[in-house]
């Protein structure tokens, strides 16, 4: 199977808020990216996913199988969530004593390195951690019981762009062994720009699009023109498009098709972000 987590239909439905038939597939030896704005359903999805919380329709599977029926793959799933707190009192070395019973893969060594390499004492309570503290701590947890598959919710947020950096290094080679695989929500996208495979990008619930984020960064564009260029365009050129003070700005899916067929028009790279912003901010095409 070359599927690790298929997310299929999973709907959760809440007062003011409707996680929407959302679907999505993370192949082996990925790194998916899930993004999408504040209360986008981001965290729902994941929780659902993972099973702490029950879906109103839906459901996800790991390794083609639900966790509920098949309790044993938690083990091959390591989970860091964003503001994960600890008991103030408990030291890592404490910790580690605690998350060696409650898995049978526990590696000391392995924790131990990862200590190190993230520059954490092992003696020092949590009270006096750092939220870059708490966030290294937790992903050195979450690697040290040999999982297959990481559930990453916003782990990266607490860090500063130095330790960011080589965290993202540790997920790389992470999924260098073709087996695992990785699942990372974040709003830092300059971050999924470096390491993600594939972008799904939630808003309002739904799923606007899953992609390979080669396809989003080198083959989508924004081209930006005047009313007279924007009204000769092709509805099926026009994934989103924003008007602003001076021009339109109209992401387009083949930006080099773009500049071949619009030669009075400006057409430049697109960033995630500005693909988010237009989807967000804009009106969608068809």
């Amino acid at each position: 199977m070359d599927a690790i987590l298929e997310v299929k239909d999973l709907t959760k439905q809440y007062d003011g808020f409707t996680l929407d038939h959302v679907s999505f597939t993370v192949p082996k030896g990925c790194i998916m990216g899930l993004v999408g704005e504040n209360g986008a359903g981001k965290s729902t999805t994941i929780k659902a996913a993972l099973g702490l919380i029950r879906p109103d329709a839906g459901g996800a599977a790991f390794w083609g199988r639900n966790l509920a029926d098949a309790p044993e793959l938690k083990e091959q799933v390591g989970v860091v969530f964003d503001g994960l707190s600890f008991y103030e009192t408990l030291t890592p070395e404490k910790m580690g004593n605690v998350l060696r019973a409650a898995y049978r893969q526990w590696d000391d060594g392995l924790y131990k390195e990862y200590m190190q390499r993230f520059d954490l004492p092992f003696d020092k309570e949590f009270k006096g951690f750092s939220k870059g503290m708490k966030a290294k701590m937790a992903i050195a947890a979450a690697l040290a019981h040999r999982p297959r598959f990481l559930v990453l919710d916003e782990a990266t947020s607490g860090l500063d762009p130095v330790m960011r950096d080589d965290m993202l290094d540790v997920f790389l080679d992470f999924v260098q062994d073709e087996e695992h695989g990785i699942l990372m929500s974040s709003h830092i996208t300059t971050d999924l720009e470096k390491v993600a495979d594939y972008i799904t990008f939630i808003h309002e619930g739904r799923v606007l699009f899953c992609k390979p984020k080669d396809e989003l960064r080198y083959r989508w564009g924004i081209l930006r023109c005047g009313a007279a260029v924007f009204g000769q365009l092709d509805p099926a050129e026009m994934l989103a498009w924003r008007r602003e003070e001076y021009q339109y700005d109209v992401l387009v899916p083949d930006k080099e098709a773009a500049r071949r067929r619009h030669k009075d028009a400006v057409v430049d790279d697109a960033t995630i972000d500005d693909i988010l912003l237009l989807y967000v901010k804009g009106e969608k095409g068809k």
